[in-house]
């Protein structure tokens, strides 16, 4: 079957993609940074797990429900959707069947959400490049080093310069195409250099390098990402995130500077971003943290009742 033209999704709804096809890149950990961050602005967000093997989004999002009830704490929760892979005999058939799944899940969010995040499967599939035909943003986690340098292009071995790029570049470049011929859209195409090393060394200078010359060739933006922090894979079981309360009741544990520092990170990676935030979103958001805030004080009646004794005495 051919690729499909993008599902038409409304302005208010902003498509947000998480692609890479090598694994362990930090796709749902970002997946679900993005949309706690969104949720916490007073958004809409709904997400979509296209990797049906592992549904390590799907699981993370789980994760968070249970250790909300579990610890009787409050935490936003995104509507969540899991889209199955066809595993039939004949490529056409499950293509089919994926793309109305897809389109379902799509179709239940498109006029009631601010957000769509989808996260992608670690590997080429039919999901895999419809989603990134849709995208609005489309955010490439990888590791900083020339093993996952290879996802995006090659270098020479000698001098480090970029000598041409990968499949899954080439891919990024058709559905960028074919987005801009179906509807005039954009795709802001950013690239997150995580597990930064947290001191200078010649191969985070290299890498870099090499990154910043192909990104001239192929337009996408490059940011920081995550260090190499223990904080990160810690979160994962509890379906917390960096953004989260940073104390004992939410933690589960006492915090630590590095819950702090991963903070900073993560939210300076948001700023990078530059998400379309809804300014009604941020008004809803401010109104529930004003009343979160003063939901435990007891109420100030000093005054009504000074009035109450002024019109007693009269």
């Amino acid at each position: 079957m051919l690729l499909q033209a993008p599902v038409g999704l409304p302005k208010s709804a902003h498509v947000i993609v998480l692609g890479n096809e090598k694994g362990g890149s930090g796709k749902s950990t970002t997946a679900m940074h993005v949309c706690v961050a969104l949720l916490k602005a007073g958004q809409r967000v709904a997400t979509i797990d296209l990797d049906s093997r592992q549904k390590s989004f799907t699981h993370y999002i789980e994760n968070r429900q249970a250790w909300a009830k579990r610890a009787g704490i409050e935490l936003e929760i995104p509507t969540y959707y899991s889209v199955a892979r066809s595993e039939g005999a004949k490529v056409d058939e499950n293509e089919a069947a994926e793309f109305s799944r897809f389109a379902e899940a799509i179709t239940a969010v498109e006029h009631t959400h601010d957000f769509v995040v989808i996260d992608t499967p670690a590997s080429d599939s039919y999901l895999m490049r419809l989603a990134h035909s849709m995208a609005d943003t489309l955010v490439t986690p990888m590791n900083d080093s020339f093993v996952d340098f290879d996802v995006l292009g090659s270098v020479d071995p000698k001098t480090f310069e970029v000598t041409g790029v990968s499949h899954y570049a080439d891919m990024v470049r058709v559905a960028r195409r074919q987005r801009r011929a179906v509807d005039g859209g954009h795709t802001d195409w950013i690239v997150v250099r995580n597990r930064l090393a947290q001191v200078a060394s010649r191969n985070k200078r290299l890498v870099g390098d090499s990154l910043n010359s192909l990104a001239l060739r192929l337009g996408f933006r490059l940011i920081d990402g995550y260090a190499e922090r223990v904080v990160y894979r810690e979160f994962f079981p509890r379906g917390l995130t960096a953004l989260d309360n940073l104390d004992e009741a939410t933690l589960g544990s006492r915090p630590n500077m590095s819950h702090i520092t991963a903070r900073q990170e993560v939210r300076a990676l948001l700023d990078a971003l530059r998400l379309p935030i809804d300014e009604r979103g941020k008004r809803r958001a401010a109104a529930r943290n004003e009343w979160l805030a003063s939901a435990d004080k007891p109420l100030d009646v000093h005054d009504m009742l000074g009035d109450v004794e002024i019109r007693a005495a009269e």
